[in-house]
């Protein structure tokens, strides 16, 4: 944690890292344990409906789950029933009420579908569940989401597994201006820069995968994000300096002695 900063808080869960890591498209088991440790995270997201979770020697087997907090989410969803009975059978399964609520448009585009999502959200609140939803960089739909009883909103930076960055600044520094709840940036991430980007626009936590997982060595890519979110925090907490259009010199011109 950042000194002088507070834990991130989504409901009854607290956390000291902001960022959030999947566990997909790694090489192995071995690799995606690794990375885990390598970012620092204190959370890490499981796609339910991708995952045997009676199986033997599944991904569960592999991570501490003494330090980290599971985040099982809905990908590969497309309705907000689907949704719904996928959360529920990750709390059976997990005991976890925490979950990332995905609800996807189409296969090819893999960008939210907001009715769906609303109508998944709403009904997952009144089910007891700390909804973290997906959605785009829309702030209106952000805030419908949390009208809604999102615990967390988690607005896209790029399409899923893009790895473009944050293709729409303003748009997630309006969300996080008219948020309550935590904004987590979620998707399109490709490099340690990205998320201290993201997090110099003030949002509270960075979720990605690919960024990690596809890198030539993901575990070093997964050391250099937890280096990147904690500076990019740093520095919204520091407050940068008032941009110039012309040149400020860095030393001071009272005092100096004339030339002859």
């Amino acid at each position: 944690m950042i000194p002088g900063d507070q834990q991130l808080v989504i409901g009854r869960y607290r956390f000291d890292s902001r960022l959030f890591v999947g566990t997909g498209k790694y090489a192995s088991f071995e690799q995606m344990r690794s990375a885990v440790d390598a970012s620092g995270t204190e959370c890490v997201t499981v796609a339910v409906r991708r995952v045997d979770l009676g199986q033997a020697g599944n991904l569960l087997d592999h991570l501490d789950l003494e330090r980290i907090t599971l985040l099982p989410n809905t990908a590969g969803c497309y309705t907000a029933g689907d949704a719904v009975r996928t959360c529920r059978l990750a709390r059976e399964a997990l005991d976890c009420e925490l979950v990332k609520l995905e609800v996807l448009a189409d296969e090819k585009t893999l960008l939210p579908e907001p009715l769906e999502t609303l109508a998944a959200c709403k009904e997952l609140v009144a089910d007891g569940f700390v909804v973290a939803a997906y959605t785009s960089d829309d702030p209106v739909m952000a805030l419908r989401l949390e009208e809604a009883g999102a615990a967390a909103v988690m607005p896209l930076g790029a399409p899923i597994g893009s790895g473009l960055g944050i293709l729409n600044p303003r748009a997630i520094r309006r969300i996080k201006a008219r948020a309550s709840v935590p904004i987590i940036v979620d998707a399109g991430v490709g490099t340690a820069s990205d998320v201290s980007v993201a997090f110099e626009l003030g949002v509270d936590g960075v979720l990605l995968n690919t960024g990690i997982a596809a890198a030539d060595d993901p575990v070093l890519m997964a050391s250099a994000m937890q280096y990147a979110w904690k500076a990019g925090r740093a520095a919204f907490l520091a407050g940068r300096m008032a941009p110039r259009d012309e040149a400020s010199p860095s030393s001071p011109t009272q005092g100096l002695v004339a030339r002859s």
